[in-house]
């Protein structure tokens, strides 16, 4: 075979055993679908000098800044830059967090190299100020490229890319807390027994998931990482979203029902990730990756987003101590008469990561306030979203969570009509616990995401009309939004109504939940919206009724 003409950053021993290269040597495609099932399918994985060529190709299409450092820049500030200084003691920048470089099959050379283009990137990128993920790239594109320089114009272009509909690097802390944030929310709806293990071993689950992006830049071995970097340089930034799903559903099949190796679940997944290959090999873990039916890239952003609004809004644009950016339900100051602390908790840990931000508000309590709608919806208007919890005389315990503010029934003109977002879900905590989200969630072949009617709408999401806030510029156009879909009938996408009778949760061949205008008679059963079982028994007398808001611990 002849010698795969590894470069003299890397250690050949060290290739040879990780990566054999015995794949093909050109490639040839015509459309960029072609390309994706070629990338998912590892078509130049077994190819060093393949590989080089097709990033090459990949990374020199990305459209860029009009200045965009390139390899001449680096001849002429690497000297300045480094100095006299041993290339292996040189520190690295701020924007790297603490993160190690890692070696990747790197020879002494190679490891310093990397300390050199992180230092020399740092200098020409004086904007970047949170970039974990940057040494695992850097490392990776040094073994296919023939210099320094050529890699750091490589690395250049990847953070300078500028089209908007083609994420590819968190390069703040903002947008990197936001992304923690958004996996979050992502395992919440699509890793739910995974989701539940985090939520019963850690007190803080967004820590955990804070980790994400170190499993795919650091933990994962070589041939895994180049097998996911293949796909992102096609595909973009949801494909780590992919794996990182992936990762932690693998986790969770080997680890459930096995007592943790540690007291630290965060150290355990990092373990198990470094030890991947004792689980799965590249191609399974790619192949559970893109089973998972994710959300579209549009709603994936606005997500995105709507988490970074909800960072800004509360001053958290620079990295802090955690016990700032995510806070649970204390025990000392929560008084309910339907719930204890516990399932609180855990109904707070299915709640959109933005929102789990806040701590619980009472708003509305039947026992205070009386048994009346009129009076629910007054105290309950003005705050979104918003938890109802129903106590049934039988003891029985359901609800909703409640994307959109009530005051929007007053849009209809006295007409009953349903609003809200796909972000509405339904509950029942007694006699045991059962979630139901929206059907379209599960079933993603129900619709396809709908083209927006403007181009500019399209990019730029922030430009989407809404009917929910009278200062449209002060919102995001909301995720999950039901008009972002081409539904086949609305009974998908019946949410929420009230009216002076009644309040209805869930429509479309059933109700999930209609309550009487006196707080006083329910009835649950399937509906099309949720796809849900009755939440208790399907007539049922009410004993207590409450409304929860989201307070900003600021505010108290």
């Amino acid at each position: 075979m002849d010698s795969p003409g590894y470069n003299c950053f890397v250690d050949k021993d060290k290739m040879d055993a990780s990566i054999q290269d015995l794949g093909p040597k050109e490639l040839n495609y015509t459309e960029l679908q072609e390309l994706k099932q070629l990338a998912r399918q590892g078509y130049w994985a077994q190819s060093h000098a393949l590989r080089g060529k097709v990033y090459q190709r990949l990374i020199r299409d990305i459209p860029c800044r009009t200045v965009t450092p390139d390899a001449s820049v680096y001849s002429d500030i690497v000297g300045k830059i480094v100095g006299k200084h041993s290339s292996s003691s040189l520190p690295l920048p701020e924007f790297v967090d603490n993160t190690q470089v890692p070696t990747y099959c790197l020879n002494p050379r190679g490891e310093g190299a990397v300390r050199k283009i992180l230092l020399c990137i740092a200098n020409q990128f004086p904007d970047i100020s949170f970039c974990p993920a940057l040494p695992a790239v850097v490392a990776l594109l040094l073994h296919y490229s023939i210099d320094e320089a050529e890699c750091f114009e490589k690395a250049c272009r990847i953070l300078s890319c500028n089209d908007p509909g083609k994420k590819l690097i968190d390069q703040s802390f903002l947008a990197f807390e936001s992304s923690c944030m958004t996996f979050g929310d992502l395992v919440n709806k699509y890793c739910q027994a995974a989701h539940k293990l985090m939520v019963a071993v850690s007190e803080d689950v967004l820590q955990v998931y804070s980790d994400w992006q170190r499993w795919l830049f650091g933990e994962l071995p070589l041939n895994y990482f180049a097998r996911v970097f293949d796909v992102f340089l096609v595909e973009g930034y949801k494909v780590l979203y992919r794996v990182a799903l992936a990762i932690l559903k693998f986790f969770h099949k080997v680890r459930a029902g096995q007592p943790l190796e540690s007291d630290n679940v965060k150290q355990d997944i990092r373990m198990f990730v470094k030890d991947i290959a004792k689980t799965v090999s590249p191609e399974k873990l790619l192949e559970k990756a893109f089973a998972i039916r994710l959300f579209s890239r549009k709603e994936i952003q606005l997500l995105q987003m709507a988490n970074e609004k909800a960072l800004r809004q509360k001053g958290i644009t620079v990295k802090q101590k955690r016990q700032f950016v995510h806070l649970a339900v204390h025990a000392e100051n929560f008084r309910s008469e339907i719930v204890s602390v516990k399932e609180m908790r855990d109904i707070w840990s299915w709640i959109p990561e933005r929102f789990a931000l806040c701590q619980p508000l009472l708003l509305f309590s039947s026992l205070q306030h009386g048994y009346s709608l009129s009076r629910f919806y007054f105290q309950c208007e003005g705050h979104e979203p918003t938890l109802l919890l129903i106590k049934t005389t039988q003891k029985e315990v359901c609800g909703a969570y409640l994307s959109t503010d009530w005051s929007e029934r007053n849009k209809f003109g006295g007409k009953l009509s349903f609003f809200g977002t796909g972000e509405c879900f339904v509950f029942r905590l007694q006699p045991e616990v059962q979630r139901y989200e929206w059907v379209v969630i599960k079933h993603p072949e129900l619709t396809k995401a709908a083209s927006f009617k403007s181009s500019e709408a399209a990019a730029n999401p922030c430009l989407i009309s809404h009917s929910v806030s009278s200062d449209p510029a002060d919102r995001l156009s909301p995720f999950l939004a039901a008009r972002h879909f081409n539904l086949p009938s609305k009974t998908e996408s019946m949410f929420m109504a009230g009216g002076n009778d009644c309040l209805i949760i869930g429509g479309g061949g059933g109700q999930a939940l209609y309550i009487d205008g006196d707080l006083n008679r329910g009835r649950t059963g399937h509906c099309d919206t949720f796809n849900n079982q009755p939440l208790c028994s399907e007539s049922f007398l009410i004993a207590a009724v409450e409304a929860w808001g989201f307070q900003d611990p600021d505010t108290q």
